[in-house]
């Protein structure tokens, strides 16, 4: 099994492991698939996600968003080398340490990520974002009442154990104003889950785009997310060299909590109450 065998037959990569032909080194991180390392009998390796019993479709939208994405040529995204319903394998990057330059290249190709556009907001495929279905049913609303049905509410409804009655009528508060902030924009190719821990720093300080959940959606997304739980490195560079290449529009920064807020509702119906103040301190701000 070498990896010119694995590209041309992927569906046998289960029975290899199975058969321990490839070795397998567990990769640390993600909280909801299993990472291994797999390295073949030349020597080369892929990086494998797995979930015992995923939903249907999961690792197709999956890597259906990595295609959608990679297809610009805009920013780094992994190849796809196996694309299985209970695993995807994916070229491997050796990790590295982000730098100032290599933030401000991955500003820039966000930008044209971003620029690449998509025909609607949603996409042509199913979604998942962790293991909770993303509605990604094409449409022609203008982007704040997208954004409340489609990316606010249902996550919104999948959390209503873990929050406050307070809270639920401040998400409902945010919805009914939410034309009120403005930002309207026609639909970007987003990767729609880009935290910081989703993108992968490689030996040469680039930033590789991982774990997406795209679709078409607002600029403005992708950026906000990528200012969570302390940000990116560089973070201040990958923003100059984005606004360098594509400007946001004026009121981006009062913006950023509510495109934030839709994030944490999607952790608040995974994970319940521990992201209950998250929550609180975004409708706060907004």
């Amino acid at each position: 099994m070498d990896l010119r065998y694995l590209r041309e037959h992927p569906a046998q990569l289960p029975v290899f492991i199975q058969h321990q032909r490839i070795r397998e080194t567990p990769v640390p991180g993600g909280s909801i698939c299993t990472a291994q390392r797999l390295t073949l009998d030349d020597g080369s390796s892929v990086f494998a996600k797995s979930l015992a019993d995923p939903p249907e479709g999961f690792f197709a939208a999956e890597a259906a968003g990595l295609r959608w994405l990679r297809a610009t040529h805009a920013a780094p995204v992994p190849e796809i080398i196996a694309e299985l319903p209970s695993m995807l394998a994916l070229e491997w990057i050796d990790h590295g340490e982000a730098t100032p330059a290599g933030a401000e290249e991955l500003g820039r190709g966000l930008a044209g990520l971003h620029r690449s556009g998509a025909e609607a907001f949603g996409a042509p495929w199913p979604g998942y974002i962790g293991t909770l279905r993303l509605p990604n049913e094409p449409s022609s609303l203008s982007w704040g009442p997208w954004f409340a049905q489609f990316r606010l509410r249902p996550f919104l409804e999948a959390s209503t154990g873990a929050l406050t009655s307070d809270d639920i009528a401040g998400v409902e508060r945010v919805m009914s104003e939410i034309s009120s902030y403005g930002g309207d924009e026609p639909p970007s190719r987003i990767h729609g889950d880009l935290w910081p821990g989703n993108v992968l720093w490689d030996r040469r300080g680039r930033g590789w785009l991982v774990d997406p959940a795209a679709h078409g959606g607002h600029r403005e997304t992708d950026l906000a997310l990528l200012g969570l739980w302390g940000g990116v490195p560089h973070h201040d560079r990958l923003l100059a060299a984005y606004q360098e290449s594509w400007p946001l529009a004026d009121g981006w920064q009062e913006r950023v909590s509510l495109h934030r807020l839709y994030l944490m509702l999607v952790h608040t119906a995974l994970f319940g109450a521990a992201y209950g103040d998250s929550v609180r301190s975004l409708l706060r701000a907004l």
